[in-house]
């Protein structure tokens, strides 16, 4: 299978970049998967969403996304978003606080939700 060369970055920083066979995304027009070779587009992530990439050597890198864009080329995904975490850096239990502060704003509610199903995804094998 061929591989795709990928980046993930949010507005502060770049959270990862390398070949991959796959990625994952949760779009406003549903979920996407991608493989080298697929064909051009552009989509917007949702808010509280997830992307997952799987590397070339079949490591599953899953991060929490909160809105932005993706591109996809033949050969290339570029993840642009917001704001972005891995999902083994997320601190569950200030997730669940925000969700569960009635003053959160309902952007940092999605985001928290994305946060727990990223943190999630991330544990099952």
């Amino acid at each position: 299978m061929a591989d795709m060369s990928v980046d993930l970055v949010s507005i502060e920083r770049r959270l990862w970049s390398g070949q991959a066979s796959f990625v994952s995304a949760q779009t406003t027009e549903g979920q996407i998967g991608i493989l080298h070779g697929h064909e051009p587009v552009l989509g917007q992530l949702v808010e509280g969403g997830i992307v997952t990439i799987v590397g070339t050597e079949g490591e599953r890198i899953v991060a929490a996304v909160n809105g932005g864009f993706f591109s996809v080329t033949g050969a290339t995904v570029r993840i642009l978003a917001e704001t972005a975490d891995f999902a083994d850096d997320v601190d569950v239990e200030a997730a669940r606080a925000v969700i569960a502060d009635p003053n959160a704003s309902e952007r940092d509610k999605n985001a928290a939700e994305g946060r727990l199903r990223a943190a999630e995804l991330s544990a099952r094998p």
